[in-house]
């Protein structure tokens, strides 16, 4: 059956495996995608939404690079928030609702379309591996399929086990089998694992519910959307809606604590801090009296819904009964209960920033599997293990961005330099350089660096310079042209700030905090600018927070630079930390466990002060 040997083999087709299989194919590799449910492949395990806080971003990242989430996410969507617009531009985040269907639908049209790339469903059991090289995989009816590199995006389902209550039953996903032989082959050659947990709430029929007494949560008037290239916004959208659990609600959960597998010892594993079981937050947080529920719809015509905040491995009659005394779900009836689910990682510390692995040549890793939570985290590994197993294979340089640059960055490093014991999340906060890295400007920053590995396609990059010229030009007019005195007042006693008393740049009056682009617009020299050079919104975005960020962004673009000096320290590798008697014990465990690779990723690994930094760079005679 598979007479020809594979560049790249992708084991898992959840949004890592997607990404990653894509990302290879496109570049060219050959590439088998090997799956135990070809039906399954896109599928949202948990919430039908992508984006939000820091993860919108990602997305836009991916789109940005050439990948496909940003494209899918926009054509199966039925509602697009802008979270966090109150706030700078910094801290913008999209959000989509999803058609769940359609979702994965999209996802396997568009690996169907992509040239380079074979499909077969069965489960690995293990890697075939010779002289520390992998060489390919053996699925669980003894097939050997060989290749030249494997990426593992194995999600929650090595050695995946379901708790609800006091039941247990292997799985990766509720009706879908765990996967086994992986873990006990990695640790056997030398990798250590551990155990995670995740879970997932409730799904209810629609038709039972009271939506009249809940509160109605939107989309945008204007709706904008994911990728850079033409999909269409929405015209149409879908309301989800808002209620609150209660203490008649808390003490029915709590009548069944004792037959809680958080509670009584069966998990043992740590969950997502950040996206705690409804059991986790009435216990942790005792003195709160409710707690947002949501209830999102999982598309367009179906009437399932999924309430996003009702996480639970409680028994299936406990979760019944305190669902029912929530407000709007009197009548509720279930289409399946909420469960907690337990399965392997293996430290993301053993990682190279390729995604390689340390200990096995040309073996990847990518998504839940290296310890983190979300569709969005996986789908970015994927697409860089896929991106850098091809670029390996060409013998062509690595593809690892900076955390000035993305997002994807900031979360490789964070796993490869700190590791976690914790399901990780992105988060705005985790990024230190992220003013640059907005929602707005992931095509300027990073669609040149997809089309130089070949990635996106010329199109695109056009797109981006187009967009780049007009918001510069649009920038250099504000700087250029002055605003009269008479004209500009109207504008400034509107908005109840300090008035002008000569002639001045347009730019200077721009920047100040209460001046928005609407207001500049009623100018009839900028509005008239506007449409001569038939400016789009996008670009009318750009302008606005390059005028009144510019300050921030720069100090920001400076701060950076100086990281970049440590970048360029390199570090030997296999370097011998046992040697250097100055470094603290701490440090000394730290970096031969990571080996970091230049100075500055040194300075990020917990534990190791500026001092040991200091003799580092004593050491390399710097």
């Amino acid at each position: 059956m598979f007479g020809e040997k594979y560049d790249v083999i992708v084991v898992g087709g959840g949004h890592a495996g997607a990404e990653a299989a894509a990302a290879a194919a496109n570049l060219g590799s050959k590439t088998l995608l090997v799956t135990m449910n070809l039906q399954n492949i896109g599928q949202m395990s948990c919430n039908p939404a992508m984006g939000g806080i820091a993860k919108g971003q990602i997305v836009r990242e991916i789109d940005a690079l050439g990948g496909y989430s940003g494209i899918v996410t926009d054509k199966s969507a039925i509602q697009f928030k802008m979270l966090n617009k109150s706030k700078g531009p910094a801290m913008w985040s999209p959000r989509a609702q999803n058609d769940r269907m359609r979702f994965a639908e999209e996802w396997r049209l568009a690996l169907e379309r992509t040239a380079n790339l074979d499909f077969y469903q069965e489960m690995v059991s293990g890697l075939l591996i010779q002289d520390n090289n992998v060489v390919g995989v053996k699925t669980s009816l003894g097939v050997d399929i060989y290749s030249r590199s494997v990426v593992l995006t194995n999600g929650t389902f090595l050695n995946g086990l379901i708790h609800i209550g006091e039941k247990q039953f292997g799985g990766g996903r509720a009706g879908e089998r765990a996967a086994t032989g992986i873990t006990e082959q990695l640790v056997d050659i030398g990798f250590d694992t551990g155990r995670m947990k995740t879970g997932t709430p409730p799904r209810v029929d629609g038709r039972s519910l009271n939506f009249e007494v809940m509160i109605p949560q939107p989309g945008d008037e204007k709706p904008e959307k994911f990728s850079y290239i033409d999909t269409t916004k929405l015209s149409t959208q879908r309301d989800c809606h808002m209620t609150h659990t209660s203490t008649v609600v808390h003490d029915l959960l709590r009548e069944g604590f004792d037959r809680s597998p958080m509670f009584n010892g069966s998990i043992q594993s740590i969950g997502p801090r950040y996206c705690p079981s409804i059991e986790d937050k009435i216990n942790r947080f005792a003195e709160k009296d409710r707690h947002q529920l949501f209830v999102e719809p999982e598309g367009w015509n179906t009437v399932e819904y999924y309430i996003n905040g009702f996480s639970t491995s409680l028994p299936e009659d406990v979760q019944y009964k305190a669902l029912k005394s929530v407000k709007g779900f009197e009548n509720v009836k279930f289409f399946r209960p909420g469960y907690a689910i337990e399965y392997d990682y293996f430290p993301p510390t053993q990682l190279k920033h390729t995604l390689e692995t340390k200990l096995v040549n040309n073996l990847y890793f990518a998504g839940q599997i290296n310890g983190t939570t979300g569709y969005e985290e996986a789908a970015s590994q994927g697409l860089m293990a896929g991106i850098n197993a091809h670029l390996k294979l060409k013998e062509k340089e690595p593809f690892i961005l900076k955390r000035d640059e993305a997002y994807i960055g900031v979360l490789i490093d964070d796993l490869i330099t700190k590791g976690t014991e914790e399901p990780y999340r992105m988060f705005t906060s985790r990024a230190e350089y992220r003013t640059l890295l907005r929602q707005d400007n992931a095509d300027l920053r990073l669609t040149p660096k997809g089309f130089d590995i070949g990635l996106a396609k010329v199109d695109r990059l056009k797109r981006m310079e187009e967009k780049h010229k007009e918001a510069s030009n649009f920038v250099d007019f504000f700087k250029k042209t002055s605003f009269k005195p008479e004209e500009m007042n109207t504008i400034l006693e509107e908005v109840g700030t300090a008035k002008v008393s000569q002639a001045d740049k347009m730019f200077k009056v721009f920047s100040r905090p209460k001046v928005t682009m609407n207001h500049m617009l009623k100018l009839e020299e900028v509005s008239n600018y506007v449409t001569n050079n038939g400016l789009d919104t996008e670009v009318l975005e750009q302008t606005e927070i390059q005028v009144k960020y510019s300050g921030y962004i720069e100090k920001e673009k400076n701060n950076a630079d100086k990281l970049h000096r440590l970048e360029n320290v390199k570090i030997p590798s296999n370097f011998d930390y046992a040697k250097l008697k100055s470094l603290s014990y701490e440090a000394r465990e730290k970096l031969q466990e990571i080996q970091p690779v230049t100075i500055s990723q040194a300075s990020r690994i917990s534990g190791v002060s500026p001092s040991d930094i200091s003799v580092l760079l004593v050491y390399l005679g710097r």
